[in-house]
């Protein structure tokens, strides 16, 4: 274990994290020259057209350090700000971090997001200045903020050019020195390791091995990726999961380099994957422990549960697929843990599931997985976010979607979730700032002045405000220059009501949505005024209603289509057009009454997708 270091990069988005691991791949001979490209780790196709890394890969690289030769095993973690999850699970599995700083951009919110993650794990922290090679690259101030936010000296700071590899194995060397092994990080870890007897040596040790990730194979089931923090485990090892009770027999066990390659024995401190066969992923969590023994092992403490901050309801456009589309949402929480989701029905659109998710880019990721990987069309409700509602019968429940609203007389308050925010912003921007907070109906905490020319502005708004487009309004008021990171803080007491669409009399719940109150009748007569031009014309007039707490605050008429019953006629007196216009007129009343407006789902699809 003495030559085993476990580490992850940490930084802000575009700071450099893939590039410095693809130097780390090259440097090390763990890739090829010839089969080297950029973004190496960064393996699933969204990831490399966005340029931004989704999903966290460890991978194990070998160097020869003084005459010894050390095992490295990093794990590339995402940097936006959704993403956070998959940062807080790669912690719990390593003793190290690297903190990576654009030198051109200072420190970031991400950057900050990340480091109070990790100083919570108890993991040893490594700065690193990035890009020092690019001339508008301002490494004195830097190296400034890094020295005030980590209280470090100038000479435990790194500069590095992860493009050109300038510090990149001297960094290396750093890891070894500064990073502690395994046997050496106990006190770090709250008892994760196994008892020792009185002279120190370990007494019997039981596996135990934390689930940090998984992922599904077709051939192999379920593949966990373990930390091993006791213990072994070989191939064919006969093991079980704490928490499910799922056993199983290890079908590989291996190594990540970063394919997945067969070895014999995963021991103490080693990071790897075990193949569990199980073809039924409700029986794998992650976070969950492996262990060999049946009784006399505690679960390994693992890490914050995720909380979704955005919901939406998702439904097939062909409803044959609604077994395809659950199956394939099982598959995708093996790989990421922060998806979470359960069955809806709706009267117009058929079964569907209710989903949440950390951010809008991480509901934008999930959409383009299922189209792609499983041939998926699919129609999106509005985003939302969870509301507490305190009922008069005195319980509170807590409500995922505006169409399980309760009648205003049924409850006393509605509370919503606020969120945290922390901007990293120059200081000439903070008039726009605070105009854009109080247009959100937030405010502004505090500011701290970071180095000679950024403030941190700590600010406190409704998340509902938060998820959908502020991070973009941000980076408009601020010329590109401002960063973000929220996070949630507390539920607070929220003047929002249910506005509900009815189309010819008849409520549709896949359109209803929460409101504030003083903005309902704009968004009322926005809605109505959108569906007035998607729904194709009836023999008959169809209505077309906003209403709120039963009053109805705006609508739109789509007219009736008009048949000329008496195109055919010729001459003769009007008496006969008048008969044959007034008995059109009782047929269309007779129609009215009796129809409903089928509702086609293109207009679902342009209502509700984003």
């Amino acid at each position: 274990m003495h030559h085993i270091r476990n580490f992850v990069i940490l930084a802000h988005i575009d700071h450099g994290k893939s590039t410095l691991a693809d130097r780390f791949l090259e440097i090390t001979g763990t890739i090829e020259k010839r089969k080297m490209r950029e973004q190496f780790l960064d393996m699933h196709p969204l990831e490399r057209e966005k340029g931004i890394t989704i999903k966290m890969q460890p991978v194990r690289m070998l160097w020869r350090f003084q005459e010894q030769e050390y095992i490295l095993n990093l794990i590339d973690t995402p940097g936006h700000v959704d993403f956070t999850y998959e940062v807080s699970r790669a912690l719990a599995a390593v003793e190290g971090g690297l903190l990576l700083v654009d030198a051109t951009q200072g420190v970031q919110a991400q950057t900050l997001a990340n480091l109070h993650l990790a100083q919570k794990e108890g993991v040893r922290i490594i700065p690193v200045i990035n890009k020092i090679d690019l001339p508008s690259a301002d490494v004195e101030k830097t190296v400034t903020e890094l020295i005030d936010l980590l209280n470090v000296s100038r000479d435990e700071i790194y500069l590095i050019s992860a493009k050109t590899g300038e510090g990149v194995a001297q960094l290396l060397g750093a890891i070894i020195e500064k990073i502690p092994p395994p046997s050496l990080a106990e006190a770090s870890y709250g008892g994760r390791h196994p008892p020792r007897d009185r002279e120190g040596e370990l007494s019997v040790v039981p596996l135990r091995a934390l689930v940090f990730d998984s992922l599904f194979d077709a051939y192999q089931g379920v593949i966990a990726h373990v930390r091993v923090f006791s213990g072994s485990i070989k191939k064919s090892g006969r093991v079980r999961f704490l928490a499910s009770g799922a056993r199983f027999d290890a079908l590989e066990v291996g190594v990540f380099r970063p394919a997945r390659i067969p070895v014999s024995e995963l021991a103490e401190g080693e990071i790897g994957y075990i193949a569990t066969g199980i073809k039924e992923p409700e029986q794998v969590r992650v976070g969950d422990t492996i262990t060999d023994r049946e009784t006399g092992v505690d679960l390994l403490p693992g890490y914050r549960e995720p909380s979704p901050m955005v919901y939406a309801s998702i439904f097939p456009e062909n409803q044959e697929e609604y077994e395809t589309l659950r199956e394939a949402l099982m598959k995708l929480k093996l790989e990421d843990a922060a998806l979470v989701f359960e069955p809806e029905e709706s009267s117009a659109l058929g079964r569907g599931v209710r989903a949440g998710f950390l951010g809008m880019l991480h509901m934008e990721i999930i959409s383009e997985r299922l189209k792609r990987e499983f041939g998926l069309e699919l129609i999106f409700s509005n985003p939302s976010v969870a509301f507490r509602v305190a009922l008069r019968s005195g319980e509170e429940t807590v409500i995922y979607s505006a169409a399980r609203m309760p009648q205003s007389h049924e409850y006393t308050v509605i509370k919503e979730p606020w969120a945290a925010l922390e901007i990293i912003t120059p200081p000439q921007f903070i008039g726009a700032l605070t105009t854009l907070m109080s247009e959100r109906e937030g405010r502004i905490s505090e500011a701290i002045t970071i180095g000679k020319d950024r403030l941190l502005v700590r600010c406190v708004a409704p998340l509902r405000e938060v998820i959908i487009d502020l991070y973009d309004r941000l980076k408009s008021i601020t010329q590109g220059f401002a960063s973000m990171s929220y996070e949630l803080s507390e539920w607070r007491e929220a003047d929002v009501v249910r506005l509900d669409i009815l189309v010819a009399g008849e409520r549709v719940n896949a359109f209803a949505e929460m409101v504030p109150r003083e903005k309902v009748n704009f968004v009322g007569r926005a809605r109505v005024e959108k569906l007035r031009g998607l729904i194709p014309s009836e023999l008959f007039s169809i209505a077309l209603q906003a209403e709120v707490e039963g009053r109805i605050i705006a609508r739109e008429t789509i007219g009736a289509m008009r048949k000329d019953v008496t195109g055919y006629l010729y001459g003769g007196d009007r008496s006969r057009k008048m008969k044959l216009w007034k008995k059109q007129q009782r047929g269309k009343k007779r129609l009215k009454e009796s129809a409903h407006v089928e509702i086609p789902t293109e207009v679902f699809l342009k209502m509700l997708k984003k």
